[in-house]
Parts: C-alpha cells; structure tokens; sequence
C-alpha cells in the first residue's frame, strides 16, 4: 500500500518546470529514498508532498485521500517534516525545539497538557539527547542538532516523516548515527520515512525502496538491488561505476571509477 501517491503531478517556480507530469508512489511502513543529480527536483517533489509547493497540475494523495483537501491542521498531525538546513531563534533549547513539535495538537480549547509533555520527553529519549535538552541549539555538535531537530518531527507523534537531506554537511560518524535512528523509528514503531539523500551507498545500505529521478521525471524505482545498476549511474549520474554486493550485507555497493561520456561508444547493461 502506498503512503503517498502522485498522478501526473507537474511542479515548478515561476517559469521554470522542475517536475513534469510524475507518477510515482512511497510505500506504507517503509524507508524511501529520493536520488538524483542536482536540480532533478528531489526536494521539489518532498516539499509538495508535505504541502509548501502547490502543484501546477496533478493530484497528490496521502493514504488515499487528496492532500490538497485535507485541512492545515490534519496535514501536521499526520506528517512530520524536517526540511533541508533548518534555522532556529538563537538561545532556543533542545526543549523548546521539541515542544515546538506540539503546536499542530494545540488550540482554543486546547492547552499544554500531560499528553503534551509526555510525547516531548519520549521524543527526547528516542533521538538520544535527553542530557542534553536545557542546553541551546546552537552550542551542540552538527550530529546532536540534527536529533534535534528530528525529536521535533517526533513529538509530532505522526507516522510519516519527511527529511530533506538530513546527513547534509555531517561527517561519517554523524551520518551513520542520525541514519541509524531513522531505521530504528522505522523497524521498532513501524513510521514511514522518505528522505532526500546524496549518497547513493547510504542510500541503499538504509532505504527498501529507492526512487531515482532524472530531469523532473522517475528514471527508476523499486529496492536498491534493482535500481543501483550501473546504467543508474551512466545515464543519470554520468559515471561510470561497479556495483558489488557488500561484503557484510549482501547490498548494492558503488565503486565510480570514472565520468561516462555518451559517445564512448560503451554498450549499455
């Protein structure tokens, strides 16, 4: 079953075409995620799906109902987004940062309350940074701010999250451990994650499904043993790479060993 589905949807910014006429779906309870070259429209397509964009035509559907007619509301309760660089008011705390993740379930009739309080400290538990909730955002290590601002999208309580390239600019080390609670929301409370990602390898080694976009439109889509192939990379990336079968895991690894050209004359796989 998919979590979200889009039918010829065609995006854009003024008189620019990102995306046109896409057709694609994210799967219930799984890991997705986006890849492709820059300016493909990878988070294009993820802020329409969480509602920033207005599509130019096509319908966009969240568990089978039309995400344009949902309420504001409705929409932030049921998804939690975290997009791409996200900048917060300086001397918030980590505390304050995840409590802001409550504002959809508030209102008129509706104040701070225990449940309120409850999903706060179980957000900051589950992303690691409990020890850390009084200290401000902007005193913590690039891997501490990115859980975070992920123990946000959690308080949400929603069973989706969408993450606009949340290993940008983290050393190895922080990627794997923000990767890593990612797939541990995924397999232990059943959340669906779709995610932007650069890297093909994490890519792969993390997500059960992989979408590769190329020029605005789905080049490929379905499990990493499927889509990492080398043509993946001839025709989209413009490199020429093996794909082996990691050692430790059995999954798609990229070894590049080189820039494709399209007349080299190379036959294709």
């Amino acid at each position: 079953m998919s979590k979200f589905r889009t039918e010829s949807v065609t995006l854009g910014y003024e008189d620019t075409v990102i995306i046109d006429g896409l057709t694609v779906g994210v799967p219930e309870g799984r890991i997705t995620s986006v890849v492709g070259p820059n300016g493909c429209g990878k988070s294009t397509l993820l802020r329409s799906l969480a509602r920033l964009m207005k599509p130019r035509g096509g319908a966009i559907y969240l568990d089978g109902d039309a995400i344009s007619n949902l309420p504001t509301r409705e929409v932030a309760q049921r998804l939690g987004i975290l997009p791409q660089s996200p900048t917060a008011p300086e001397g918030l705390t980590v505390r304050e940062l995840c409590a802001q993740g409550r504002y959809p379930h508030q209102g008129l009739l509706r104040q701070w309350s225990k449940d309120d309080e409850r999903a706060v400290e179980k957000a900051l538990e589950i992303t690691g940074v409990i020890e850390l909730a009084d200290r401000p955002l902007d005193t913590l290590s690039g891997g501490q701010r990115q859980r975070a601002w992920i123990s946000m999208a959690l308080a949400q309580e929603t069973e989706t999250l969408l993450l606009d390239e949340p290993t940008t600019f983290l050393d190895m080390a922080h990627q794997l451990e923000v990767l890593q609670l990612l797939t541990r929301l995924n397999h232990e409370e059943g959340r669906t994650v779709l995610m932007v990602l650069h890297d093909l390898n994490n890519a792969a080694r993390y997500s059960n499904h992989v979408i590769a976009l190329s020029r605005g439109k789905v080049f490929d889509a379905g499990p990493p043993e499927e889509v990492m192939t080398p043509r993946l990379f001839r025709e989209v990336f413009h490199v020429q790479a093996d794909i082996v079968n990691d050692p430790r895991t059995g999954i798609p690894l990229c070894i590049p060993h080189g820039l494709h050209h399209p007349d080299d004359g190379l036959s294709p796989d």
